[in-house]
């Protein structure tokens, strides 16, 4: 980030804090005539059974806390009685959260920092340095996972055990918890937390036996320019007090447009370079560009590419002393090919100390999303021993997206492609790090490329839950359920090239995380493009790829827990769970990736369109383009009409997960305040789980003879099981009345990905990479450690600091090598039909287990109500937290090299505050959240670099709202006040920019209604 955007964000975030105080009291002295707060304030309590339940209304005489601030009391109560580390929200109002995302409420969470996908919206989140992967998320009781796809840059299509919270309006839910430390009840999974989402139901109402609530909103962002709806309601009724029926909705559209610029990756000049032929004077050095006319290196005359040479068909492609290929004049600068020369790189070659990015590009993302969700609870209380719901939840986020891209595909291409050897450099400048600051290049490649990609993730949820207490020293309660997350992805990726274009040019000297290019053509005009397959001599003339996904994931649970009070103030719990969950991919692609010629009278101006507002949305460093219409290629190609096929071509996915845990549990609970001169409260016991793992998947192996196609998937199938003990303890120690001891110990596990555990092995040929996955992984498991001290010194407030540690055991990495194609371990016969040679350079990943490390850190956390101050000036408040992370983990780079690091996804420091005022009419409130960078990949998967890393951020955002009376509200809100980019970067030393993009500011206006 350069100074001048820091100090620009910085001072609007002054501006909108300092507004804030100046303009709040000036308004409430006009609307409120309200006494201020007094120490006598009251909000509801938890119930002991369930700490998301409120007891009943207070009595008479009291004053009772409404909107946010009963909101953040009420969780302040259910924080101070838990013996574990949780930290809860509730919704200010029935069946409504305070923001417009449960992944940014939780950013007032200490130490949990919130991951951002499309349009800047929270996607999931990271606790105490932990991230998503780590983080169990229950819904209603039961453990859920939420799927979703996106560009490659933020994950692809979702095979983990990840919650994405943007696929749930917040709506319809009414509570939220974080639970940061284990207890012996709570199911095995989770390393960093187990956050646990309920939804309302009708015994949970206030407001008498029927309830209704219902608001309507309409939301602008300043970069799509399009108003959108978010609707939502709530409708309960309870008959004869002892059966209720709550019904929820809550339904969206959004339509978003993001711009970027993204290199996707950087790389060593040498990597897609050309070796000087054995038996040469020159043998062995490798010369990354065409070499100008008559070039001479370490005295010898030499031509690159070789003139005669062919391509994997046998064809040449025209190199001679005169032309890099046919039509394709020498004409790059000698001082310039000596300077990247004279470079030393990635092992002591000549010419690799000079970093370009792989495929620089703008991006334009437009996405139509809709989101639609409901919840039915039916439930039964015949007296207050007695309590039996039945839940189901039904959310569904349809989402068509399209990402149009303008790639300067010579810098990835090695000279099977007709790539960067046959490219001429005329001028080139570079930092001291040697990544590129200016460059002027001739015979260019260019390619558009549009992605049309349109997923549907469908989540359904069923449960039964009972809770039957007997006697007054015996309880039973427990659950049955089943939930489906189902992903269905059809994703359309067409390109079209402009080969070999003169005045190319890329600078960064006026941005640094956003270049200037020029092409040297019109990049508007389709004419200047071709689409078809390959010519003979290796030029490129577009692409085209299709695939449809299907990813479900289906869990069972069957839950049966005991509690007996043994003695006052000792209870023993014991139990246990059956689950099973059970996860299938499958995908489908064509047959034959190689684009046909356009049907006869179909031009690419009839089925192409023009962007717009790339130049204009970054910064005017980059310029619209042509791009394919997706449906109108559809229409006239007759793509219905192709043919796709799986196992039988080696395409696409085929495998699956069956897990089935059994796991039981015994622990006592107890509290001396009524037998010891202290007060101790805790929890200590055992969980023992037994995971049985049955594993499917497929190996790319040689066709037989005679087959239609040169490979097929063979399914290899693996059987296997593990056990784990898990003991834990939390204590809590009352101090004095208003400060409390907390300390907690436990060991976690936390299984891989399903993606992780099928086994399989292929290749991606378009963009030369290669993946293996590993059935035979371990779990990660760690011992925590947990020690805090918490000081409820008026109420309503809080100041707490807490220690953490982690020894992290065992750890999965997935590793990054540059690897021949003939040495990954493939059929060769891949290659058939292609460019590619089996000497052609791939990234290759696998996964493995390897050693971990510790992880420690502290938190610190202020919530201050400022009751103290005079008249208006006591309805304001303030939240604040601060979280510092520290973590070493012993990376492998190779079998001869590790590299020493913090945890992937860990932000050392993260930090949020909220500057709040609130009466009975009128509430408004500030908040600002900072994440520091983080690392995203060890190693980074390029050549010559440690890791990528996604940049620093701050993020304001502010909403307010004002009661017309006790059924009608309005409220409005804005996010991304600064309009705050979200960057990654590659290498630590470099830091060479790799994505930057900008998604807007969002504004909301709303009515609420309640009766």
């Amino acid at each position: 980030m350069s100074r001048k955007s820091f100090d620009r964000r910085a001072l609007l975030v002054s501006t909108s804090v300092v507004s804030l105080l100046v303009a709040a009291p000036t308004f409430a002295q006009q609307t409120s005539g309200q006494a201020p707060p007094t120490a006598s304030e009251q909000t509801s309590t938890p119930d002991p059974v369930d700490p998301t339940k409120a007891a009943p209304d207070t009595p008479d005489g009291d004053i009772v806390v409404v909107g946010f601030r009963a909101a953040l009391n009420s969780a302040l109560n259910q924080k101070r009685q838990e013996t574990a580390a949780i930290d809860s929200i509730v919704a200010e109002d029935i069946g409504k959260f305070p923001d417009s995302n449960l992944a940014e409420s939780m950013q007032r969470i200490p130490g949990v920092a919130l991951s951002r996908g499309d349009g800047g919206e929270g996607r999931n989140i990271s606790v105490r340095g932990l991230g998503s992967q780590f983080t169990r998320v229950r819904i209603n009781g039961m453990e859920g996972v939420s799927q979703v796809s996106g560009s490659d840059i933020r994950g692809g299509v979702a095979t983990g055990r990840s919650f994405d919270f943007v696929t749930f309006p917040t709506e319809i839910f009414s509570a939220l918890s974080v639970r940061k430390t284990l207890s012996a009840d709570v199911e095995e999974g989770s390393l960093g937390a187990t956050v646990d989402l309920r939804a309302p139901k009708p015994f949970d109402q206030k407001g008498g036996d029927f309830v209704f609530s219902g608001t309507a909103r309409g939301i602008y962002n300043d970069i799509s320019k399009k108003a959108d709806p978010r609707l939502s309601a709530l409708v309960s009724k309870k008959f004869d007090d002892t059966f209720g029926v709550l019904g929820s909705i809550a339904y969206s559209k959004r339509h978003i447009e993001e711009y970027a610029y993204s290199a996707v990756d950087v790389v060593p000049t040498t990597v897609y370079g050309q070796a000087a032929p054995a038996g040469s004077a020159n043998a062995g050095v490798i010369f990354p560009f065409c070499t100008p006319v008559g070039y001479v290196y370490r005295g010898v005359p030499t031509t690159n590419p070789v003139p005669g040479y062919t391509q994997p068909n046998g064809v040449p492609i025209g190199a001679d002393a005169n032309n890099c290929s046919t039509g394709n004049p020498r004409t790059g600068n000698a001082a310039a090919y000596d300077y990247i020369m004279s470079r030393t790189g990635v092992n002591g070659r000549p010419g690799g100390g000079v970093f370009l990015p792989r495929l620089p590009r703008p991006v334009k993302s437009s996405q139509n999303q809709q989101r639609l969700a409901g919840t039915l609870t039916l439930q039964w209380k015949p007296g207050d021993d007695t309590d039996i719901s039945l839940d189901g939840l039904y959310s569904r986020f349809k989402v068509s997206r399209l990402d149009q891209m303008f790639d300067a595909r010579s810098f990835g291409r090695a000279i099977s492609n007709n790539g960067q050897p046959l490219t001429s450099v005329r001028e080139i400048e570079v930092d001291e790090n040697g990544s590129l600051v200016h460059g002027l290049f001739d015979g260019v490649d260019l390619r558009s490329e549009m992605q049309d990609e349109r997923f549907t993730s469908t989540y359904r949820q069923v449960n039964l839950n009972l809770d039957h207490r007997f006697t007054d020293t015996f309880r039973v309660f427990g659950l049955a359920g089943i939930n489906q997350s189902k992903l269905d992805v059809n994703r359309l990726q067409v390109a079209i090239d402009s080969n070999d274009t003169r005045d190319f040019s890329i600078d960064f000297r006026d941005n640094p995380d956003i270049p200037k290019i020029g092409y040297g053509i019109d990049t508007t005009n389709a004419a200047l493009f071709q689409y078809g397959p390959p010519l003979t001599n290796g030029n490129q003339r577009g692409q085209l790829s299709n695939f449809i996904r299907s990813n479900t994931i289906t869990s069972k649970t069957f839950e049966l827990n005991s509690e007996w009070e043994a003695a006052p103030d000792f209870t023993i719990q014991f139990g246990g769970q059956y689950r099973t969950n059970k996860y299938t991919a499958r995908e489908r692609q064509l047959a034959t990736n190689t684009p046909l010629a356009l049907p006869s009278g179909v031009a690419l101006s009839s089925i192409t369109s023009v962007t717009s507002g790339v130049g204009k949305n970054l910064d005017g460093q980059l310029q619209d383009f042509v791009s394919i219409d997706p449906d109108k290629f559809r229409d006239a190609v007759g793509l219905d009409s192709y043919v796709y096929c799986s196992i039988e071509c080696a395409k696409g996915t085929y495998g699956g997960v069956k897990e089935q845990y059994g796991s039981g549990y015994a622990m006592v609970k107890f509290n001396t305040a009524n037998t010891l001169p202290f007060a101790l409260r805790g929890d200590a016991g055992v969980r023992y789980v037994h995971t049985k793992l049955d594993v499917y998947g497929p190996i790319t192996t040689a066709a037989p003879a005679g087959s239609l196609y040169p490979s097929r998937f063979v399914i290899s199938q693996v059987n296997r099981s593990y056990d784990d003990w898990l003991p834990s303890a939390n204590l809590a120690l009352d101090v004095t009345s208003n400060l409390i001891a907390r300390a907690s110990a436990a060991r976690v596990m936390s299984r891989p990905s399903y993606g992780q555990l099928i086994p399989a092995g292929s290749a991606n040929l378009v963009i030369q990479t290669a993946s293996f996955s590993n059935p035979f992984l371990e779990p990660i498991r760690a011992n925590t450690f947990d020690a805090a001290l918490e000081w409820y010194f008026a109420p309503g407030s809080l100041i707490s600091v807490a220690y953490f540690y982690k020894n992290i055991e065992t750890y999965i990495q997935t590793t990054s090598q540059s690897v021949a194609f003939q040495d990954i371990g493939l059929p060769l016969s891949l290659l058939n039909g292609t460019q590619l040679r089996p000497s052609d350079l791939f990234t290759v990943q696998r996964s493995n287990n390897t050693p971990g490390g510790p992880l420690r850190g502290f938190e610190v956390n202020v919530q201050l109500p400022f009751r103290f101050l005079p008249g208006a000036l006591s309805n304001f408040g303030a939240l604040g937290n601060f979280t510092r992370v520290r973590s070493n983990i012993n990376y492998v780079i190779s079998s001869t090299l590790s590299r020493t690091a913090p945890l992937v996804g860990l932000s050392p420091e993260t930090a949020s505050g909220t500057l709040y005022y609130e009466d009975r009419k009128f509430s408004i409130r500030s908040t600002v959240n900072y994440r520091s960078a983080f690392l995203t990949a060890v190693p980074s998967g390029s050549v010559d670099a440690d890791s990528t890393s996604n940049s620093s951020s701050i993020f304001v955002d502010a909403s307010a709202s004002y009661a017309i009376n006790d059924n009608i509200k309005l409220i409005a809100e804005v996010s991304n006040i600064t309009n705050e980019t979200n960057r990654l970067t590659v290498d630590t030393v470099r830091k060479d920019p790799l994505y930057t993009a900008y998604f807007g500011r969002t504004y909301a206006l709303a009515v609420n209604f309640q009766f």
